[in-house]
């Protein structure tokens, strides 16, 4: 009789349980299969709860699912960035930005960059580089569905050398900002690194980036050289991996290029300056390159007015058309890519502009999609659960109603956005 009873028990349970959970069925009138590079027609995508159960023709759609028509539109999974900064964008005060807002200033406003980004259709992004663990405090807020937001892969603290293109430089050496040495981000020599690459993890850092060579928005003098020692490299690449974490490399010089590659980083960011041998190094090394070849026509149409200074934006002349062509031999050599943007340097919920650019250098459309879904979801290591429609994985969707295949600009204004089964975006049924 208690055998009985317990048995009954369980069936109720169980089918409470089913009846709390929530059932969506899409159907997609051509949906794009990132895995295999093909378009599929006429397809159901039944959704339970946060996760795809079942994608295919002719599916049965229970009688309790909620469903989403989106049969005159082409369905894609969320879209990924991998190369944000989306707790700051320039104020329109280049000094203010520098010594007047804190981090207190980005995270009152970061949730605004966040929902902007999310009804862009990127349901993902790996934010790489913010002051304060402002990011760590963003990413849980939109995992805890505080607020509306993409699902995060923070950096914290962008780890750069002293004098480097992550630290404070050209100004003067009696300024005093009062900030905790490990929380500059500036560290010099293996065991600092070391430490520094700890400390970063230690407040929730779930990738580590790092100034390999110079860079362009900031007032040292290179563009490209290396800024840490190759053993340096080493060491924030191993003590990252040690913990369990990719690292990523901020690169613009070839040297530095190379260097980071060989240190065995996941992805080299910016990629300005390649030649054969980086190529080859990258194509052997299985590195990816993350590369922001949009973000040069605002810098150069509105950094002026922003207040930039004229050395900061010589430098972006010297920089824009070489990155560009530094991205048309990496593909056309076969170097595995991914989709960055450096938002954050240009208005947030812009990321979608860069698809256009990555098909005029070299993509297909295709490949270009690819780039910020599959690809994107094997760099963070998430394929399992992000970068296409299948079954298991998380329920990212996005919906366009022209083909992005022969129009890939209308993927700058996506209809529908679905993270993990909950639309925040739908103006197709209004």
């Amino acid at each position: 009789m208690r055998k009985t009873f317990l048995l009954f028990s369980l069936f109720i349970s169980s089918a409470s349980l089913l009846a709390q959970q929530k059932l969506i069925a899409v159907k997609a009138g051509k949906l794009i299969d990132t895995e295999n590079g093909k378009v599929l027609t006429n397809q159901v995508i039944i959704i339970r709860n946060d996760s795809i159960k079942q994608v295919g023709v002719n599916i049965p759609i229970p009688d309790s699912a909620t469903v989403i028509d989106l049969s005159n539109a082409t369905v894609l999974p969320g879209l990924i960035d991998c190369h944000t900064h989306i707790t700051s964008q320039p104020s329109g005060d280049y000094y203010a930005d520098i010594f007047r807002n804190t981090p207190v200033d980005d995270a009152i406003i970061a949730h605004i960059f966040a929902k902007r980004t999310l009804e862009a259709g990127f349901t993902t992004c790996r934010d790489v580089g913010a002051r304060g663990f402002v990011d760590v405090a963003l990413r849980n807020a939109i995992n805890r569905g505080d607020i509306p937001g993409p699902r995060l892969y923070v950096a914290t603290l962008f780890i750069g050398s002293t004098g480097s293109h992550g630290d404070l430089n050209g100004f003067s050496p009696y300024l005093d900002f009062k900030i905790p040495k490990e929380m500059t981000g500036v560290a010099n020599g293996v065991d600092e690194l070391r430490k520094q690459v700890r400390y970063n993890i230690k407040y929730g850092a779930d990738v580590i980036k790092f100034g390999a060579s110079a860079g362009v928005l900031t007032e040292e003098e290179s563009v490209g050289a290396p800024q840490f020692t190759q053993e340096e490299m080493n060491a924030i690449v191993s003590e990252a991996k040690l913990w369990g974490k990719k690292a990523c490399a901020h690169a613009h010089g070839t040297e530095a290029i190379k260097m980071a590659v060989k240190a065995g980083v996941a992805s080299i960011e910016h990629g300005s300056f390649l030649d054969d041998e980086a190529i080859q190094l990258m194509k052997e090394h299985g590195t990816y390159l993350d590369a922001d070849i949009y973000n040069d026509e605002y810098i150069m149409s509105e950094y002026a007015r922003l207040g930039y200074p004229e050395k900061i934006l010589n430098k972006e002349r010297m920089v824009g058309k070489t990155q560009r062509e530094s991205f048309a031999k990496a593909v056309k050599a076969g170097v595995k890519i991914t989709f960055g943007t450096d938002a954050g340097v240009y208005p947030h919920g812009w990321n979608a502009k860069q698809f256009k650019w990555m098909v005029k250098y070299g993509l297909t459309p295709m490949q270009a999609i690819q780039a910020a879904t599959i690809n994107a979801a094997d760099l963070l290591g998430v394929k399992e659960k992000l970068g296409s429609v299948t079954v298991n994985k998380w329920a990212d969707l996005v919906a366009v109603t022209k083909d992005p295949l022969t129009d890939i600009t209308s993927l700058e204004n996506v209809q529908f956005v679905m993270k993990a089964g909950v639309v925040y975006k739908d103006v197709l049924h209004k």
